[in-house]
């Protein structure tokens, strides 16, 4: 249950790629390509609908003499980073379904590769290997595993319910399609560090300098983060605006300044899904794994 291209290296060496999987010069980075000509971060492999894609970051690649800044991977190909080096692809699964795990203060996450599911300082899905303590996941290539701590490694499958330092999560398939544009974004737009005021909050990114948002929009990320998980609209509202005793004079306050939010963060290259609704009703901020939320207030 996991979308994945392997990419065989000259030296030998098969690499096991899912979506947003950087490819490039630095040694940090999961398919790493010792070449002066490689960028730093070369391209990116991408889930866009039930392709995987290979997609230009700081540099182009070719397969034949055509140069490309885009190609959906296909097994047999030869993929060309400099005039002597190439992967070729020896392998491309795309499942129908992916495993994802969810729970109380944890929004939805596709399982990549290796991952360590924590409860401290709040509930986040990590991409590695980290803490004993912590529930580590992986896949093996047949099957995802998943070992609790104080357990042995068992088989992780859709509708187990796990239980970590008292809070409950749960693993469930979830379909190619809506997995693909959340993983993407994640490598896209990179981790942020969230300051919260209470009034204020401040975005910092390791691409562009700091976004601060005071007023309204400062009050709304302030409050989704206080609450720490999916949370009615109008609770959120009744915080800011509470002598408004008019419940749809309310939505229109709620519906203007959230509208006004949202195009602040796209003009600044803040991913538009930061803030997110679940479709009825409620809102969460919405965290990748590297993310992190300092509260000051």
């Amino acid at each position: 249950m996991r979308a994945y291209v392997r990419l065989l290296h000259p030296d030998g060496t098969e690499y096991e790629l899912s979506s947003g999987d950087i490819i490039g010069r630095l040694w940090s980075a999961a398919l790493p390509l010792d070449d002066a000509a490689v960028s730093e971060a070369h391209a990116m492999v991408s889930l866009r609908g039930d392709e995987l894609k290979l997609l230009s970051l700081r540099g182009m690649f070719s397969l034949g003499a055509k140069t490309l800044n885009e190609l959906v991977f296909e097994e047999g190909q030869r993929i060309w980073f400099s005039r002597e080096l190439f992967l070729e692809v020896t392998r491309v699964e795309r499942p129908r379904e992916v495993l994802a795990i969810e729970g109380e203060g944890l929004g939805r996450q596709v399982l990549t590769g290796v991952c360590t599911l924590v409860t401290q300082p709040r509930p986040q899905l990590l991409p590695r290997a980290d803490d004993a303590k912590a529930a580590r996941i992986w896949s093996n290539g047949a099957a995802w595993r998943i070992r609790l701590p104080g357990e042995e490694a068992r088989e992780l499958r859709p509708g187990d319910r796990l239980e970590l330092d008292g809070q409950i999560f749960y693993a469930l398939a979830v379909s190619l399609e809506s997995a693909a544009r959340p993983a993407t974004r994640a490598a896209l737009y990179g981790s942020l560090q969230i300051i919260s005021n209470f009034d204020t909050v401040h975005l910092h990114r390791k691409e562009g300098g700091p976004v601060s948002l005071s007023g309204i929009q400062g009050r709304i990320l302030a409050e989704l983060i206080s609450l720490g998980g999916p949370v009615s609209w109008e609770v959120v509202a009744a915080e800011i605006w509470p002598d408004e005793g008019d419940r749809n004079a309310l939505r229109r306050k709620w519906d203007v300044n959230l509208a006004r939010l949202r195009a602040h963060l796209r003009e600044q290259r803040i991913r538009p899904d930061l803030v997110r609704a679940d479709g009825s009703g409620n809102f969460e901020l919405f965290l990748y794994p590297d993310d992190r939320i300092e509260e000051r207030a």
